[in-house]
């Protein structure tokens, strides 16, 4: 074999080797550690690997909380790790905790980032309240004048209830909630526009942070507008409604009238058609009496005398105009 070929393989065996044995053995992340003053053993990073634990998710924050002071051991990281947590971000959080005289132990914050909160923001948010602005809420006081509020609530992360609190959505609800019954007990809408505060005493003495993971500071009122006339369009709302009840009733009523009216009406024709009928069948009875001798010939001229001075009785009583057409 050429040498100049057999070096250049001895070569490349050397770096595939070196290669595999710095990703089963950092040793330069084992420098650092007892460079840092963090005592871990070489096995033990390579123990590391072997439970596909990467080793600087562990000693790099090992390294930030020995600097700081706060005596981890590597056992309470690499579990944390293994439980699915952000190690990193622990750390951070108990340093800025230490920092700021807060009391904090690695357990609480493990727990509280496993729940699934960032315990580094709860920690800047005890340090730093943060400020939420609530939507506008309308509510309508006794008078019937709609009132819109928007609020802004100083609010700061109670650590020892960020496992288990509600969230900023249950804050949010519950200002909403003591606006509307604020509002709503105030004798008229400008009672509200002037005194706001009276907002911000009531909704601060009902304790709207119980039970949440933040502690409300301070609730100052934004903004207030008056909104719609709603009792007057309640009752202008009522009136169109009555209106149309009445209409209904009085359709009704003339239905029931006009059916009436019809049913007369066939009842009148009913009864003409029955007297014509009757009178259809007299010249019949009067031939009959006649052919059996029950009504005589004088019987029967008297009736048609009694019939004509009927007729003629009634042509004198009917007016001129009427006799006049009768002639046309």
């Amino acid at each position: 074999m050429d040498p100049t070929i057999f070096t250049l393989l001895i070569v490349v065996l050397i770096i595939i080797a070196l290669s595999v044995f710095f990703s089963f053995f950092p040793v330069m992340l084992w420098i650092s550690a007892l460079a840092s003053g963090v005592r871990v053993g070489i096995f033990t990073l390579v123990a590391m690997r072997l439970r596909r634990v990467t080793p600087s998710r562990i000693v790099n924050p090992l390294i930030k909380a020995t600097k700081a002071g706060l005596g981890l051991t590597i056992n309470q990281l690499e579990s944390h790790y293994l439980a699915g947590g952000n190690v990193d971000r622990v750390v951070n959080a108990l340093i800025a905790a230490q920092r700021a005289n807060i009391p904090l132990s690695f357990e609480r914050s493990a727990a509280i980032d496993l729940a699934g909160r960032d315990v580094l923001q709860a920690v800047q948010m005890s340090v730093n309240p943060r400020v939420i602005e609530t939507p506008v809420v309308a509510a309508v006081a006794k008078d019937g004048i709609e009132v819109k509020v928007k609020a802004r609530v100083t609010v700061r992360a109670n650590i020892e209830r960020l496992v288990g609190g509600a969230g900023e959505e249950t804050i949010i609800a519950r200002v909403g909630e003591g606006i509307v019954t604020t509002v709503g007990s105030s004798n008229s809408h400008k009672d509200v526009l002037e005194n706001p505060d009276l907002i911000s005493r009531t909704v601060l003495g009902k304790g709207l942070d119980a039970g949440t993971a933040f502690e409300i500071l301070s609730i100052d009122i934004a903004d207030v507008d008056v909104g719609k006339n709603i009792g007057a369009h309640l009752q202008t709302e009522q009136a169109e409604a009555d209106k149309r009840i009445a209409q209904a009733k009085a359709e009704e009523r003339r239905a029931m009238a006009v059916a009436q009216e019809q049913e007369m009406k066939a009842r009148v024709v009913e009864m003409k058609a029955k007297v014509v009928e009757s009178e259809s069948q007299v010249p019949l009875a009067m031939s009959e009496a006649l052919r059996e001798g029950k009504l005589g010939v004088m019987d029967y001229l008297n009736m048609q005398n009694l019939n004509a001075d009927t007729q003629m009785r009634n042509s004198f009583g009917k007016a001129p105009d009427d006799n006049k057409s009768g002639h046309e």
